[in-house]
C-alpha cells in the first residue's frame, strides 16, 4: 500500500465555511450563535467535494490511502475562547469521520483538538477520547502555538502538555505537531509560521527529555521537519553543547518526518540526511501549494514523484516510507487495516 499519513480536508462543502462565519460573528453574543444542527451537509456533497478532489488525485498519482484531518487553517484556536474551540472541533472532526465512513477504504480519520489559548491542555482530553474511542481517529492535530504566531504556551516538553501524552499513550495514538492560522502579521501561515513551528517544536524536543516520561509515544513533525533536515549538524551541535551527546538521534526513535516538501533536491536533502525508518510518506494535498511547477510540469505537492525519483532510499526503504513506517506510526490504522486483511 501506499498510505498518504498527511492529508486535510481543505475541500470541505461551503455550508461549513459559512457556518463558521457565522460562529465567529456571534462571538460574544452566544444568543445568536449557530447551534451545531444548523449545519447540514448531505453524504452526496461530501462524496462530490471527495471524488473530484482529493480521489481523483489519489486515483492519479497513485496513492491508496490518506490519513484525513480537518483543514489545519481553519483550527484557528485563537479566534473565541474554549467553548467556540469545542464546538468547532466536534463539528470538524464529526465531518471528518463521515469522509471516512464513506470511503473507508481510501480514507482514515485525523482529528483536531479543542485548544485555546490560556487554557489548561487537558481540557482537551474528552473531545480526544470521542475523536478516537467513538469516531475511529488515528492520529491528532497538537497544536503547539494556539495563539496562532504570538507563542505564548510553554514547549511542549512542559508537564502542562503531559495530560494530552498520557491519553496518547494509554489509546496508542500518535500526534501531528501542526499550527493552525496565523494571525501575526509578520508571519505568512503556511509559508512561515508552519515551517517556524516545526523547527520550534523539535528543539524544544532537543532542549527537554519528553520520551524518558512517555517512551510510547509518538510524535509527527510535518512538512519535512522545517529546518530540522537542513541544520541537522546545528541541532546535534548544540545537544553536544548540552551534554546531550546523540540525543539528537535518539529522539527519531519516537519523532518522525513527512514528505510534504515540494521539489526533488528537498526530498533527497531529507532521505539523505534522516534515517529512512523515521520518514513517513505524505503530500499535504490539496494544500498549501496548489500549483503546477513551471520547470517540471507537475503538482508541486505531487510528493509521490519525488520519493520514487530520489536516490537516496533502495526498493526496501522506499516500500517501508510509503507503508511500514506509516503503520508503525499509526498502531490504529495498523490494527484497522490487518482486521480488513490489507
Amino acid at each position: 500500500m501506499i498510505i498518504d499519513a498527511h492529508g486535510h480536508y481543505t475541500t470541505a462543502p461551503p455550508q461549513l465555511e459559512e457556518w463558521r462565519n457565522r460562529q465567529i460573528a456571534a462571538i460574544g453574543d452566544p444568543a445568536n450563535a449557530p447551534r451545531p444542527e444548523d449545519l447540514v451537509i448531505s453524504d452526496d456533497k461530501i462524496r462530490e467535494s471527495i471524488e473530484t478532489n482529493q480521489l481523483r488525485l489519489m486515483d492519479e498519482r497513485g496513492s491508496d490511502l490518506t490519513v484525513f484531518s480537518p483543514r489545519a487553517s481553519f483550527m484557528a484556536h485563537h479566534i473565541g475562547d474554549y467553548a467556540v474551540s469545542e464546538t468547532w472541533s466536534r463539528i470538524c472532526n464529526d465531518l471528518c469521520h463521515r469522509v471516512a465512513t464513506l470511503f473507508p477504504d481510501r480514507f482514515a480519520m485525523g482529528a483536531m483538538l479543542p485548544q485555546s489559548p490560556g487554557v489548561d491542555p487537558a481540557t482537551v482530553i474528552p473531545e480526544l477520547r470521542r475523536a478516537v474511542e467513538e469516531l475511529g481517529a488515528v492520529v491528532v492535530n497538537l497544536n503547539p502555538d494556539p495563539s496562532g504566531g504570538h507563542w505564548d504556551s510553554p514547549p511542549i516538553t512542559d508537564t502542562q502538555w503531559y495530560p494530552i501524552y498520557e491519553v496518547l499513550s494509554e489509546l496508542g495514538v500518535p500526534a501531528m505537531v501542526h499550527v493552525s492560522t496565523s494571525c501575526n502579521a509578520a508571519f505568512h501561515t503556511t509559508g512561515a509560521h508552519y515551517l517556524n513551528a516545526d523547527t520550534t517544536a523539535f528543539m524544544q524536543l532537543v532542549q527537554g527529555d519528553l520520551f524518558a516520561d512517555f517512551p510510547d509515544l509518538r510524535l509527527i513533525i510535518p512538512h519535512g521537519g522545517g529546518a530540522a533536515p537542513y541544520h541537522w549538524g546545528r541541532f546535534r551541535g548544540l545537544a553536544d553543547m548540552m551534554k546531550k551527546p546523540d540525543h539528537v538521534e535518539a529522539l527519531l526513535r519516537n519523532v518522525f518526518f513527512d514528505t510534504c516538501v515540494y521539489h526533488q533536491p528537498g526530498i533527497d536533502l531529507l532521505t539523505s540526511v534522516i534515517p529512512s525508518e523515521s520518514i513517513l510518506f505524505a503530500s499535504e494535498m490539496i494544500g498549501a501549494v496548489r500549483g503546477i511547477d513551471s520547470r517540471t510540469g507537475h503538482f508541486f505537492d505531487d510528493t509521490k514523484r519525488y520519493v520514487d525519483a530520489t536516490p537516496n532510499l533502495t526498493d526496501e526503504q522506499r516500500t517501508a516510507v510509503y507503508e511500514a513506517n506509516v503503520r508503525r506510526a499509526y498502531p490504529r490504522l495498523d490494527a484497522t487495516l490487518t482486521a480488513r486483511g490489507r
